[in-house]
């Protein structure tokens, strides 16, 4: 990494991740979040609204922006709130950590680098063995996680 605070960044926020780990397999209910926990208490439209302040319809047209995903966390934070519950926001990341994520990006873009550079060399008939590649790969990706260029995510 560039340096120690960048990589004392990358664990922290690591760590901070991995607690929404086991929420990966994790599905919304088919009528949203805000539906299926007032239906599980018997909250009727216009109880969950004399909460919020809000007529029945427009809890109504809250839920069915929650299944539209386009519900602000602001409203949902408040319907949590109204419902006595706490909204939990995070990313669960597709990869096993920050480090293996900026791994897998660090070795696509020196691939990218050195295949270019080869190919201008075997165009030239200068071409590099396997192994020369592989090595050039290896040190370019080494650099590039090393480093953390602004272009690593271009």
């Amino acid at each position: 990494m560039k340096n120690t605070k960048q990589q004392l960044i990358i664990e922290q926020v690591d760590k901070k991740l991995k607690a929404f780990e086991s929420l990966k397999e994790n599905k919304i209910p088919t009528n949203g979040w805000v539906k299926a926990v007032r239906t599980a208490l018997k909250m009727s439209l216009r109880q969950l609204g004399s909460r919020m302040n809000f007529s029945p319809q427009n809890i109504r047209q809250l839920e069915n922006r929650e299944i539209a995903g386009t519900i602000s966390l602001n409203t949902l934070r408040d319907v949590a709130n109204a419902m006595d519950m706490q909204l939990v926001y995070g990313f669960v990341s597709k990869h096993e950590s920050l480090e293996q994520m900026i791994e897998k990006r660090a070795a696509a873009l020196a691939t990218e680098i050195v295949m270019r550079t080869n190919n201008t060399m075997t165009l030239e008939d200068q071409q590099n063995s396997e192994l020369r590649i592989e090595k050039a790969i290896a040190q370019k990706t080494a650099e590039i996680k090393h480093e953390m260029p602004k272009y690593l995510w271009d």
